[in-house]
């Protein structure tokens, strides 16, 4: 029977999807555990190409024989949050500063593009942490 890899380190790294370089910060974090950016890069960039530059979470593990995997999450709630409102970034004063506005229908798809990665077992569990996600940042929730 073949012995199982050892693993070594798990770490996570955020990434613009197929468009990630080994430049820095990515570059040296990758480096200083273990992995070898240039492999890991072209290795991301191919399965990530057909998510049109959104930034996207990713795991990576790294094993005892200097081999690596990563397994890619979906892109950070603020992120869908910030597309789905047209806004550049979130209110600095969130309660009383509000920069835009999303409908319950874009929190419904969001939630469900986030479902795999949230901690909750039904869909309006995940459309309530994905709201307050929006309340965090100085946008209103709006019926439709």
């Amino acid at each position: 029977m073949a012995k199982a890899k050892e693993v070594v380190k798990k770490f996570k790294i955020m990434a613009p999807a197929g468009k990630a370089t080994p430049a820095p910060p990515l570059g040296p974090a990758l480096g200083g555990n273990g992995v070898n950016p240039g492999q890991f890069i072209q290795q991301f960039n191919a399965a990530t190409a057909k998510l049109g530059g959104k930034v996207v979470g990713c795991v990576i593990t790294t094993y005892s024989d200097k081999s690596f995997t990563f397994e890619i999450k979906a892109s950070p709630a603020a992120v869908l949050i910030k597309d789905a409102a047209k806004v550049e970034k979130g209110s600095g004063k969130p309660n009383s500063d509000k920069v835009g506005k999303i409908t319950k229908t874009q929190v419904k798809a969001i939630a469900a593009e986030k479902k795999a990665d949230l901690n909750c077992g039904t869909e309006l569990a995940a459309m309530r942490i994905i709201e307050g996600t929006a309340r965090s940042m100085g946008i209103v929730v709006v019926e439709g």
